[in-house]
């Protein structure tokens, strides 16, 4: 006789379905239906056997494949899991196959025992196996042994059913058959037994563990008990000899297999939490009862029918007494244990609940906060003992007293409506900031949070969390006291006057003008080097105090930093307001300051401004304008201060242009050098010439030095740009030097700018200027104007006396219109004296040659030569002659010329000297 395992059958509702693969769950569900129709439906019993063994061929392999599929997508005790399942359905599968073959293939009985046999007996320990893999959590000792006692207990429930109903007709009918024929057809039923007590073992389990399990245990779980009630009805209808291949049982087989198809086809969803919890529900402690009831009811109906019990089933019956017995024990022990257990708690509960509200209790009596609570109306109903620490005021003092009291109307006004607000919603948060009145006198700021606990039965108020913030206000203030005042003179600074003058623009109208004084000490910086920083902080701060004395309460003094101030005068409507202002500012500067024991003077340069205009109606453009007319100021000398007017903002735009266009042309080489003989007063030779640079604009056209050298000196241009002439002219000379023997001393003299003097690296650049053109140092005059002597500084110092070292010749020029001094001529290594042309002038209409013969004089007593600059005249080249002077330039000889026109004078020396004969024979 041959048993035939059916995989285990799993019933799948449609809540159990995969939201991720309906299609595939709806179409086993059809094809299950389809077939068991079709099964129950067929009449002959040839087609039925065909129907049967193809479907459940089909349905175990399709079961044992999706496990399969479905272990490759998890890992650890899952995979083994679906790996184990699968393996039992598809040995199942294979055992019915050869089955099929024996009876529809071949059409012949199937033998027992057979290969099939073995396929078929190896699904139950598989199918145990994979549910003893789950990866459950381990219970308690207790939960150990309980799930033990009830897995027993259902054990021995299921044998004796199983016993009663299959195992004794199986037992008696195999008698007389050979041992293992006889081992095969009762190890069928047992492995049923086995299988549903594994079952329901595992589902008590889960019953115990309250984590999420990652497979469906109800739809596998059913599936093995369909399995093993089919399989047993199988075997008790074998050995009744009524069953055949097609019968309705093999229903159950199919749809078991279905079913484990479906579990392995179902994606892990938080759905599968709702299938565990099945089994976690009193269904699944009632599991072993029903077992037990079950067992009961099958003795009792087999002793109705045969008047007699069978000893198996007398000692199976003794034994889950047995089982009961103890398990009623351990289950009154561990109640006994967990009453025990739960007192202790609830007294470890309770000391902690009075500990807690003791420390709740401590914490709000001396929390930094002061917690009060509060009726609708602001009347106290509760105080902590922090209100004496922070105010001053006993709680007794205040509770059942309006909180209002301690505040001003104004406040208690806003503290109202506060309240009435945070009262209007439950648990409703506000917060605001206040100041109350302290018990000692004087008042504390303090921030306010209410919180509505109204509807709190243990609270029933509003309360209110307090805390003094008078130290971090007063911070603030003095924080914010610092970003927007002068630290030193206690003057606004840059932000606040820009903020205030920002909102005087912004009041338009009649009356409503603003006028901005920019003030810049003239004289600041020689005190700050004689008298040192403290002192200079010292004459600030007085400065300071003075603006304060001639400006009105309304108007604004401000430090902008060093020695620069401003004044915004508000609501003026006419300019001479702010005229009149500098004026008494300028007046109240002339008096002398008190710096310890010095006396000192300062006086300001003033730029006004007044707005606003169409053209200036920001305060940038005021600050702008105003920083302008004092430049204007500053520069002017004799004015103290000076009033805006747009042509000074079209000077500086035009200003900017040109750097601009300076940078640009310095890229684009658009400098010349043009070249003024220096001729020999005695004999009319050309000694040499001057070095004059131009600018060739590409607008402008030829653009003289004193429109762009001073923007070149004020922008370190300067230095570029005199390398750059220095290496023309030098480079030209050699080339002049070379072009005829008779000009081989020819010399050339090149400015030099009060920038370039003090540079380091002076020398170092005329060295590399003499290597690249190949000059003669002898053959080199620098010339420097005699208010650059006046600095005295030793790098200017250090300078002249390297270039002398080298063998350039060094020459001051304008001599005579500085501040001239003998001491410059002994200190400092001049070979030459350039006579500037303003004296030449008064020559020319009949002035005073005394200064001319003294200077003259001088430069011959001292071994120097005299060069005179701007001669026109016959005349004045004649009476220079006379007075000794060495060498003359001027429009009288030539003009500046470029190289080109300078190297035909060259030529040319010879007419140029007959010129000069004429004029000294007449």
């Amino acid at each position: 006789m041959e048993c035939r395992r059916k995989p285990d059958i799993v019933l799948m509702t449609p809540s159990h379905r995969s939201p991720s693969r309906p299609s595939a769950a709806l179409a086993v569900v059809v094809v299950t239906t389809v077939w068991t129709v079709v099964l129950l439906a067929v009449g002959d019993p040839v087609q039925a056997q065909l129907i049967s063994n193809t479907g459940l061929v089909a349905s175990p392999l399709a079961a044992g494949v999706a496990a399969i599929l479905r272990s490759r997508s998890s890992a650890g005790q899952v995979r083994r899991f679906w790996l184990l399942l699968g393996a039992a359905a598809l040995s199942w599968g294979l055992g019915q196959a050869v089955w099929t073959w024996y009876e529809s293939i071949l059409g012949r009985e199937v033998p027992f025992p057979s290969l099939a046999d073995v396929g078929y007996l190896a699904m139950p320990p598989l199918a145990a196996a994979a549910l003893l893999s789950l990866p459950l959590a381990a219970p308690t000792l207790a939960g150990r042994v309980r799930t033990v006692l009830d897995g027993l207990t259902v054990a021995a429930a299921l044998l004796m059913s199983s016993w009663i109903l299959v195992l004794e007709q199986i037992f008696r009918a195999s008698s007389d058959s050979q041992l293992l024929a006889q081992a095969i057809s009762l190890a069928y039923p047992l492995g049923d037994v086995v299988v549903i007590t594994i079952v329901v073992y595992t589902a008590l389990q889960v019953r115990q563990d309250r984590s999420r399990l990652p497979v469906s245990l109800p739809l596998v779980g059913t599936g093995l008990v369909a399995f093993a009630v089919a399989d047993s009805g199988f075997s008790y209808l074998t050995t009744m000899d009524a069953y055949n291949s097609g019968n309705g049982i093999d229903v159950g087989w199919f749809v078991g297999y279905a079913l484990i198809l479906l579990a392995a086809l179902k994606t892990p969803t938080d759905r599968e939490d709702a299938d565990d919890e099945v089994l976690r529900q009193p269904l699944g402690t009632l599991l072993p009862s029903a077992a037990v009831i079950l067992a009961l009811a099958t003795s009792v109906v087999d002793v109705v029918r045969t008047g007699h019990t069978d000893w198996f089933v007398s000692w199976l019956r003794t034994v889950i007494m047995v089982l009961l017995v103890a398990r009623q024990v351990l289950t009154l022990r561990e109640n006994r244990y967990l009453t025990a257990h739960l007192e202790q708690r609830v007294v470890e509960r309770t000391v902690e609940v009075a500990a807690s509200r003791e420390r709740f209790a401590a914490l709000v009596q001396h929390s930094s906060d002061v917690v009060t609570v509060l009726d609708v109306s602001g009347v106290i109903r509760y105080q902590s003992m922090s209100s004496e620490r922070l105010f001053g005021f006993h709680p007794s003092e205040l509770e059942g007293t309006s909180l209002c009291e301690l505040m001003t109307p104004s406040d208690a006004t806003g503290f109202l409506d506060a309240l009435a607000y945070a009262a209007a919603e439950p648990m409703r948060v506000h917060t605001l900031r206040t100041s109350w009145r302290h018990a000692a006198g004087g008042r504390r700021d303090v921030e306010l949070t209410i919180t509505n606990l109204l509807e709190n039965p243990h609270v029933n108020g509003l309360v209110l969390n307090s805390r003094d913030v008078t130290d971090r206000t007063t911070l603030e203030a003095e924080l914010l006291h610092q970003a927007f005042h002068d630290s030193l003179t206690g003057l606004a600074n840059r932000a606040l006057f820009r903020d205030r003058l920002g909102h005087a623009l912004a009041r338009r109208g009649a009356g409503h003008g603003v006028a901005v004084l920019f003030l810049d000490l003239d004289g600041f910086k020689e005190i700050n080097d004689t008298l040192g920083h403290s002192s200079g902080d010292e004459l600030l701060v007085k400065v300071a105090g003075r603006l304060r004395g001639e400006v009105r309460p309304s108007d604004t003094v401000a430090r902008f930093g060093g020695d620069e101030f401003a004044i915004l005068v508000e609501d003026t409507s006419d300019a001479a307001d702010a005229t009149a202002l500098a004026e008494r500012i300028e007046a109240a500067l002339l008096l002398p300051f008190q710096l310890g024991s010095q006396q000192v003077h300062v006086s300001a340069s003033i730029g006004i401004a007044a707005g606003p205009t169409a053209e200036a109606d920001t305060s940038e453009q005021l600050l702008r304008n105003a920083d302008l007319a004092m430049y204007q100021a500053k520069a002017a000398h004799s004015a103290s201060y000076a009033t805006y007017d747009p042509r000074m903002h079209a000077n500086l735009v035009e200003r900017v242009q040109l750097e601009a266009d300076l940078r640009a042309g310095l890229d684009r080489g658009e400098f010349v050098v043009h070249y003024q003989p220096l001729i020999d007063l005695k004999t009319g030779e050309i000694q040499g010439s001057e070095a004059l640079v131009r600018w060739m604009h590409p607008e402008r056209g030829l653009v003289g030095p004193a429109q762009f050298i001073p923007l070149a000196e004020s922008t370190a241009l300067i230095r570029p740009l005199g390398r750059w002439v220095l290496a023309e002219a030098c480079a030209q000379t050699v080339a002049w030097q070379r072009s005829s023997p008779q000009l081989r001393d020819l010399k050339i003299s090149v400015n030099l700018s009060a920038r370039q003097l003090p540079d380091a690296n002076l020398c170092e650049q005329v060295t590399e200027v003499l290597a690249e053109t190949g000059l003669r140092p002898s053959c080199l005059t620098l010339e420097m104007t005699e208010s650059v002597l006046l600095e005295n500084s030793d790098e200017i110092s250090a300078n002249l006396h390297a270039l002398r070292a080298l063998g350039v010749r060094l020459a001051i020029d304008d001599f005579g219109t500085g501040y001239s001094s003998l001491s410059y001529l002994h200190r400092f290594p001049v070979d030459v004296l350039k006579i500037d042309r303003s004296f030449i002038e008064q020559l020319r209409n009949g002035g005073d040659v005394a200064l001319v013969s003294t200077i003259v004089r001088l430069g011959q007593t001292m071994h120097l030569e005299t060069v005179a600059e701007g001669i026109e005249q016959a005349e004045e080249m004649l009476m220079l002659r006379r007075q000794g002077c060495t060498t003359g330039q001027g429009f009288h000889f030539s003009p500046p010329v470029d190289a080109a026109e300078m190297e035909a004078i060259l030529v040319e020396r010879t007419r140029l000297s007959d010129v000069l004969s004429g004029d000294i024979s007449a």
